[in-house]
Parts: C-alpha cells; structure tokens; sequence
C-alpha cells in the first residue's frame, strides 16, 4: 500500500485546481490526500490546520500574489520546509528567479503542463523534502552526539564519567531513567551509575543479579566465560521488519538485536518494552573481537514508550563514545597505579641503600678490627684469643650474610615474585630441630620453652618460608627481651588450620607503633640502641600470606608481646605457586 500524502492546491481557478487533482490522482507511483483554496486567505487557514506534504501555489491570487503568500506561510506557519512549487500563466524566467530565492522547490508554466510533467514535480519535490529533512535530522544528531561525546570525555574520571554519561542520555532520549550495568569477572555485575535513585533501580539490580534463578546466573557465567557475550562494534541493522524476537507489537526488535542476542539470561532479564540496551565495548588489544565492559539502559516506566530506530542508534553512538572515555579512564588510572609502584619501589631502594649502609657499618668495622689484630700480633696472641677474634669474624659476617637475604626476600615481595613451593612438612620435628638450633646461640639468659597442643597431622607448606617465619619471630623474642626470660613457642593443631605463636617477656610495643610494624623497615620507638632493620615482622608476613594464612600482634609495653600465626593445613592453589 502506498503512503497517502497531503497536497494543497491554491489557485483562484476553479478549471485548474479540477486538472491538477485529476493528474495527480492517476499517479500510480503516489496517493493523495488533496486539499484546495481558491484565495490567499483560505489557504493560509488551512496550512494553520493541516501538515501539508506539498503545496501547488498559483502566482496570481486576488487578494495576494503568491509570493506574498509564500512569504507570510515561512514566515508564520512552517517550522521546517514545506516544499512549494510555484504555478503560473506565464513563463517568465524574472518570476522564475524571484521564487526560486524565496525558497521555493519548484516553478512550472501552466501552458507547458502535463500529466507526467506534474506527477514528476511533485513526486521529486516530496523526494527532496525527505531527504532534507533526513539530513537535517542526521546533522541535528551528530551534533547532539558531539556534543554529548566532549561533555563525556571531558574528565578522566570513571566515576564523573559514567554519571555525566547518564544525566546526558537522559536528557538526549527524554526518558525516565539511565543506567550504566558493568559485568564483573567472578559474578553477574551490578549498576554503577544511575540517573535516578529510587527503589526501582535496586528491584533492576537485584533481577540482574538474580538472573534467572541459579541455572540462570550459572548459565550467564558460563556465556561469559565462553566469550559468547562478547559482541562486535556494530550492532545487527535495526529496520521495522527485522523478526522480533519477543514481542510482535514492536517497531524494532529493542535489545536483543544491539548485542545481548547470545545471552539467554539477559534476554529474559530485560523481556521489557521500558528498556532499551546497548552494549559498552572496549577495543581488545587489537583483537577483533571487543571486550564486553557493560551495558547502558534507557528506561521508561511513565507511559508505554515505543523506541524508535533513531533512538536505538543514538544510544550505541553514545556507548561508542563512552567506551573510548572507560578506556581513557582506565589508561589513566593504570598509569598512575604503575608511577605510584615505581615512586614505592624508588622509595624501597633507597631504604634498602641506607640501612644496608647503616647496618654494614658496624659488623664491617668489627670485622676489619679483628683481622687487623689477627695480621699485625698473631705471633703474640695464644689459641684462645686467636679463636675470640676469628668467632667476631664469622658472627659478623654471618649478620652480614642474613641481612642481604632479608633484603633479596623483602623485594621479592615487594616486586610480587616470591616463590612457593609445598611440601608435606611433620611440623613437630621441624619446629623441634629449630628451637634446638636457637638454643645454642641464645645463651643462659633466655629459656626456650616448646608446647605442643592436638595431634600432629600432615601439614603442606614451604620448608624456606616456615623457617623464615619461625626465626624472624624467635630472633625478635630474644633480641627484644635484652634482660633475659622466658621466650614460649607453642604449637596447636587443629582439624583444618595449624596455629602457632610466640610470646617473650621484653620490652614490649607501644600501641601507636603496632599499626605499621608488619610494613618493611618499621621498628617501635622504644627500641633505643638494639640494633636491627624492621624487616623481621614484613618478612613474617609475606612468608605466612604465601601460605594462605594470616598473623597478629598482641602487646604491651614492659609485659612483652605476642605474634600468632594461622596458617591452612590444606594447599592454598594459587598463580605462583611452583610444585616440586
């Protein structure tokens, strides 16, 4: 069936205004609705009342000429272009000028009219009227569009960005509510910027969320994970007589066809006529196929809304500009997270560089002293004191040794490289041939003291990180408890965890040093002249969080301080872990 359009036939001529409806009714290209006015006048009135298609303009009317007329109707009546061809007795190629600048489409001399002259005219004048008003719609878009992307993209901020997008696309599709859904790696997702709060918008996160039902939000995952939501730039073309996939009463078939197609869980989420959604895609490293970041909603819930293909388009054209902003944001904030890195690991060096100088100073000159004496009056000294100064010799340089392994194991860490590697481990002998090695080189004035709570079962952990944890922590005990007593190890196993702590009798931790002692090169302020680097704690706590557990410090200053250890009996399976 053809389009009826609304032609208006102003001409004071009766005989006329009866042969141009006959020519135009036998068009078999066009129908018409045809409407006539024998004045100025009346046909002014009836523009005022009646959209007009075409208009047919007759130069001579008696009470106005028509480009009078003409004038007054642009002037009063059209808010876009209503294409007029000027009709008339003469060829005047003067009159011709005068309507062409006055905007008229066309200009045609009554004598020379035909039935295919008239038809063509005004068939190609409808033709172009369209196709202005296309490209005026199009420029007015693009422009909206332009000025939505700079108002998007101008901060570098996720958070600004998403809520700048939504208040803007409000505004763009006058409708009721916008929201931006992002997908989340391990989960469904969840709305991170709405431009309404309300109670709705928590029913559509949680419907989101819910899926539909576990086999549902299984089912998404496993979409997800498979890579079949990942859509392309483009979205399937959008035309009225597309096949829709839901709802037979709609004039385009709404979300399902811009991206969500492979995602059963989502069609059935948003089986709605309020929403329309696009996908947010992030270019993918050059790949192909994008990464699939989210969604923009357009919702309306204020009156049944038909959305257009306009409105459909527009919308992935701001989700196209988005994206680029996501991707700029997410640019800018992986750059400063890496110059924050680099600033930390700038800082870390030259910790390092100042307490390896600080530290070597005093062991070196040790060191340096004892061989001097040992070279210039070896002949002088007996056995004994031979063996004094060759013992200084190796303690000093075994504290040597132990703090550039300290230092070679905190930036391990730092650097996120730590090794990992379990082993089935009888803590009871472990921990047992430790304390008695501890033993020897603690002296007479600290008493080592080993419980052992439950039954001791197979443990899996790393034998180098256990022994780190186990003398980082002893050392502290003793080197901290400069006037001697009792350092408690115990060890308690239990059904799923292994739990273990020391507790000394020293000088305890004041509680505003507590909160940071577990960061590299943190001591307490109460330390005075013992010697050490604060990495003792740091270490501890890598060592013990590589086996999937975790340590607190419980202190008092002058009653002493106690660190207890968690760790899993089960093998905590992670990305660095190396089996051997």
């Amino acid at each position: 069936m053809l389009d009826i359009r609304t032609l208006l036939i102003i001409d004071d001529c009766a005989a006329d205004r009866k042969i141009y409806r006959r020519y135009l009714l036998k068009d078999p290209h066009q129908s018409y609705q045809i409407l006539e006015a024998d004045c100025a006048e009346d046909g002014l009135a009836l523009c005022r009342k009646v959209r007009c298609d075409v208009i047919l303009l007759d130069f001579c009317l008696p009470d106005m000429s028509g480009l009078e007329l003409f004038d007054q109707m642009q002037q009063e009546i059209f808010e876009t272009s209503v294409p007029v061809i000027m009709l008339t007795g003469r060829g005047d190629e003067e009159v011709a000028v005068q309507v062409m600048k006055r905007g008229a489409l066309d200009y045609l001399v009554k004598q020379h009219l035909t039935q295919d002259v008239l038809q063509l005219a005004v068939r190609n004048a409808i033709k172009q009227s369209c196709l202005q008003a296309q490209l005026q719609k199009t420029q007015d878009r693009q422009r909206l569009i332009a000025t939505t992307a700079l108002r998007i993209r101008q901060s570098l901020n996720l958070e600004q960005i998403l809520n700048t997008a939504v208040a803007e696309v409000q505004q763009l599709l006058k409708c009721d509510r916008v929201m931006v859904y992002q997908f989340a790696p391990d989960a469904d997702g969840n709305i991170v910027a709405s431009s309404v709060e309300s109670y709705r918008t928590v029913e559509l996160c949680d419907r989101i969320g819910a899926g539909t039902g576990e086999q549902g939000s299984r089912g998404a995952e496993e979409q997800r994970s498979r890579g079949e939501v990942a859509v392309g730039l483009s979205p399937l073309p959008l035309c009225p007589s597309a096949p829709l996939p839901f709802n037979s009463q709609s004039p385009i078939p709404y979300i399902y066809e811009l991206g969500l197609c492979n995602c059963v869980s989502l069609k059935e989420q948003f089986n709605t006529k309020a929403n329309l959604v696009v996908p947010i895609n992030l270019s993918n490293n050059g790949n192909p196929t994008p990464k699939l970041w989210g969604l923009l909603i357009a919702h309306h819930n204020s009156g049944e809304r038909h959305w257009q293909t306009d409105d459909a388009q527009m919308l992935n054209e701001v989700s196209v500009q988005l994206a680029i902003a996501i991707q700029q944001a997410e640019l800018l904030a992986q750059t400063q997270a890496a110059l924050a890195k680099e600033k930390q690991l700038n800082v870390f060096k030259s910790q390092i560089i100042a307490t390896v100088s600080h530290e070597y100073r005093t062991p070196l000159t040790s060191i340096l002293a004892a061989a001097s004496t040992l070279v210039k009056h070896s002949q002088q000294l007996d056995e004994s004191k031979q063996q004094r100064f060759l013992g200084i010799i190796e303690q000093k340089a075994r504290y040597m040794s132990k703090l550039v392994d300290n230092m070679l194991l905190v930036n391990q860490f730092e650097l996120e490289k730590p090794k990992f590697k379990p082993i089935p481990l009888d803590l009871l002998h472990f921990f047992s041939d430790l304390i008695e090695q501890e033993r020897e080189t603690a002296g007479d004035r600290h008493e080592l003291i080993f419980k052992i709570t439950g039954k001791n079962q197979e443990f899996w952990g790393d034998r180098g990180l256990l022994q780190q944890i186990f003398i980082n922590l002893i050392s502290n005990a003793i080197k901290y408890s400069p006037d001697g007593g009792t350092v408690e190890f115990h060890l308690i196993t239990k059904e799923s965890e292994v739990i273990f702590y020391i507790k000394d009798q020293g000088i305890g931790i004041p509680i505003a040093d507590q909160e940071n002692l577990f960061q590299s090169f943190s001591r307490g302020s109460n330390v005075d002249t013992i010697p050490g680097t604060g990495l003792g704690l740091a270490i501890a706590k890598g060592c013990v969080e590589l086996h999937g557990g975790n340590i607190t410090l419980s202190s008092e200053v002058g009653q002493g301080t106690k660190v207890t250890v968690n760790l899993p009996k089960a093998f905590p399976i992670r990305a660095n872990t190396s089996k051997h």
